[in-house]
């Protein structure tokens, strides 16, 4: 085989491996667009929140990895990622979480929304609001599709020495219910510096 052959086999064997990388990649989006569009799951945009969740009313053999226990009214549920679950014989069904229960922290995905001064925090159809001991699922405000849309990304926050998450999340739960007593009636700006001026003296850097 001369050189000039060499060099189009070559060119043939790199456009086939190409092209079947990219059938892999077109594939998996596929599956991906599918599994997505399926009846067992719902994407929430609610808010602009723009998540999917399982739809209420799976039933999942297991619960994820990682997932909370909370104890409301005599019952279990578990929590993870702002999906609620409750155990149903052997498995676990998502469900929508009862009014008045409390979580110790927020999901990763949610929306803050301002109503008359006070933060309601929405994920999965649920409104959050600062409790005792995390976040309690409130009842959804009046007008509270009318509110508008968030102005500012969620703050991110540096712990500045070393506090492990489950200590961020409590101060960050202690915070936000006192930078609420302090901005009832006002507008969210008086929350933020609030809530920032109190994470800071636990010694947190909120940008």
């Amino acid at each position: 085989m001369n050189a000039a052959s060499k060099v189009l086999l070559c060119l043939a064997l790199s456009a086939l491996l190409a092209g079947t990388a990219s059938a892999q990649r077109g594939e998996h989006e596929r599956h991906r667009d599918e599994r997505f569009r399926s009846p067992h799951w719902v994407y929430d945009s609610r808010h602009h929140l723009n998540h999917y969740y399982p739809a209420h009313g799976e039933v999942v053999l297991g619960l994820p990895a990682g997932a909370i226990a909370v104890r409301f009214h005599n019952e279990r549920f578990f929590f993870h990622g702002g999906v609620w679950f409750r155990p149903s014989g052997p498995r676990f069904v998502v469900v929508a979480p009862p009014i008045g229960i409390v979580v110790p922290v927020l999901p990763p995905a949610y929306v803050t929304l301002w109503v008359a001064g006070v933060p309601y925090y929405y994920a999965d159809g649920a409104y959050y609001t600062p409790a005792p001991g995390g976040y309690v699922v409130a009842a959804p405000p009046p007008n509270i599709e009318s509110a508008p849309p968030p102005s500012a990304p969620e703050p991110i926050i540096y712990p500045r020495n070393h506090q492990s998450p489950e200590q961020t999340n409590a101060d960050r739960s202690a915070c936000a219910q006192w930078a609420t007593q302090q901005s009832v009636g006002k507008d969210a700006s008086v929350f933020q510096r609030a809530f920032a001026a109190c994470m800071d003296g636990r010694g947190y850097t909120v940008r």
